[in-house]
């Protein structure tokens, strides 16, 4: 394969600026110019305000549910974009946290749709690769299994609460292999399943940044459910490397599981914050909430074989990073929450 004229590749995020788009920027930073759209919708400034130092990286303060022309940006003049094109487009502009289904039910709604229309566009323009990102819930209830392989086809409630996020997510994933049957665009789906690190918003049901601030101030770590309630748990620095392999593999894999094949009870994980905390505080059992579903873990099966992926960060480790991270921080993202 003949080598680019070009230096470096350019990457276009869209939700860069949110938890998993941030770090996935950070990574990308290290061989890539990397165009970073966010409106701030459902993410925050201060994820990426240690990134607006470095010359190969720019934001662009855009709803990406209107369409993009990405070369009417004076910023962008130095990325040679009408010359170089984009290479690479990583798509994660949706609202994600169980409290955002509730209260920006249409800016989700857009995003699975129209943001899917305006993003693959600029892939069929620019011949570039794309990633999606999806959802663990396109399987459905994870009552029903505890684990999901890629080829399992989920049944999903398109009337109800949260089929905005849930329905949109297999909507967009449909568009995504629209525009690889019609335009043979090099266009791949990551189904995402829970992840957890650093940069985390508070109090949107996203239940660990929650719990460490409980902690931290004495006071109840909330778990809406019973004891048995139940997830799996990927560390966001597994989640970006599976990411970049993915983006980086062969035009046949089109599907991959991006998460955890091990189930922990929430419980359990909250018994281990308040002991890494050296907490005081006890845990409340509350009725499960609406938009809080029960999640499954992956099958890894498929993606270790392809990509050659697996979680890497334990547990225990990727707790104690997002604890420090917390503690540093909890000033500033209390601020944040309150605004």
């Amino acid at each position: 394969m003949d080598s680019p004229i070009f230096e470096k590749k350019n990457v276009l995020v869209t939700g860069g600026a949110g938890f998993i788009g941030s770090h996935l920027c950070e990574r990308l930073l290290k061989e890539a110019k990397v165009i970073c759209v966010d409106d701030f919708s459902n993410s925050d400034p201060s994820n990426i305000n240690h990134l607006l130092q470095y010359p190969d990286f720019e934001f662009i303060n855009y709803d990406i549910s209107k369409p993009l022309d990405i070369e009417q940006f004076e910023e962008l003049n130095k990325f040679k974009i009408k010359f170089q094109g984009i290479q690479e487009i990583y798509h994660l502009a949706c609202p994600t946290s169980p409290k955002d289904f509730e209260k920006l039910k249409m800016n989700t709604l857009a995003a699975n749709s129209l943001s899917m229309f305006n993003t693959l566009d600029l892939a069929v323009r620019y011949k570039a690769k794309y990633v999606y990102a999806s959802s663990s819930v396109v399987y459905g209830d994870a009552a029903n299994s505890n684990i999901f392989k890629e080829t399992d086809l989920g049944i999903v409630n398109h009337l109800s609460e949260r089929a905005c996020y849930d329905e949109g997510k297999k909507f967009a994933e449909t568009c995504v292999e629209t525009y690889h049957q019609v335009y043979g665009v090099d266009a791949k789906i990551a189904r995402v399943f829970t992840t957890y690190g650093p940069r985390m918003r508070l109090f949107q049901g996203l239940l660990i940044p929650d719990f460490i601030v409980s902690a931290i101030e004495g006071e109840p770590l909330v778990v809406y459910g019973d004891e048995e309630f139940s997830t799996s748990l990927c560390y966001v620095d597994d989640v970006v490397t599976a990411f970049t392999k993915l983006m980086s593999s062969d035009p046949e894999v089109k599907v991959a599981n991006i998460g955890d094949d091990k189930i922990v009870k929430i419980a359990d994980v909250a018994r281990k914050i308040i002991e890494k905390t050296n907490s005081s505080s006890k845990i409340s059992f509350e009725p499960s909430i609406l938009f809080l579903s029960k999640k499954g873990g992956a099958n890894l099966t498929y993606v270790k074989d392809v990509l050659g992926w697996m979680p890497l960060v334990r547990l225990e480790d990727g707790l104690d990073k997002t604890i420090e991270y917390v503690v540093a921080n909890k000033e500033a993202l209390l601020f944040n929450h309150r605004r």
